[in-house]
């Protein structure tokens, strides 16, 4: 019995032997894991500068019933705030034009001050616009008005600090020197902007 013991012993140690010379096993060492870190998305909160250039439709009521379009050319510049999925922001615009509105006068230039709020599509945003206007015309018997706007717009950015835009804006005014004069003029307009 003995014997058969120290047999068996020997033929363990002699079949170990080779494992032990090549030292303990040890697991293979799993690949890392690599977290990719969230997407990071645009923040529109700054100030921006811009070119603008437009088409407007002008229609007069009231005291005249006129009629006039062509082109509007002009600067912009805006402050915007972004809130994460919402962004706000106000500024001011200025169109030159040369609309000849039935022969009577020409309205030479509208200026805008306004809010716009609207929803973060990450490197694109979608508004809605609403703020003062006034109109100022070339025949000083009609004189030039106060009003208002109100409409939508777009923008994009294209380069890490430039943006494309497109509004639609629909005005109305009402406080001609020419008593009676309502005025409805409806614009859009592309722009080129740079944000800061």
């Amino acid at each position: 019995m003995q014997t058969k013991f120290v047999t068996l012993t020997a033929t363990l140690a002699l079949l170990a032997a080779p494992a032990l010379a090549s030292g303990p096993v040890v697991a293979p060492t799993p690949a890392p894991i690599v977290v990719q870190p969230a997407p990071v998305g645009m923040d529109w909160t700054g100030p921006s500068i811009g070119l603008q250039l437009g088409y407007g439709n002008v229609d007069t009521s009231g005291a005249a019933i006129l009629e006039g379009d062509g082109a509007l050319y002009g600067l912009r510049a805006y402050y915007d705030y972004d809130f994460g999925d919402f962004i706000v922001g106000g500024g001011l615009q200025y169109d030159a034009s040369d609309i000849d509105i039935g022969g009577v006068t020409t309205l030479d230039s509208v200026t805008r001050v306004g809010l716009r709020a609207g929803a973060d599509l990450n490197r694109s945003w979608v508004y809605g616009t609403l703020g003062y206007a006034y109109a100022q015309t070339s025949n000083p018997a009609v004189g030039d008005s106060n009003g208002y706007f109100v409409g939508l717009g777009y923008e994009m950015l294209v380069a890490d600090n430039v943006s494309v835009g497109a509004e639609l804006l629909y005005h109305r005014f009402e406080d001609f020197d020419l008593g009676g004069l309502d005025v409805e003029a409806t614009t859009a307009a592309i722009s080129v902007n740079y944000r800061f």
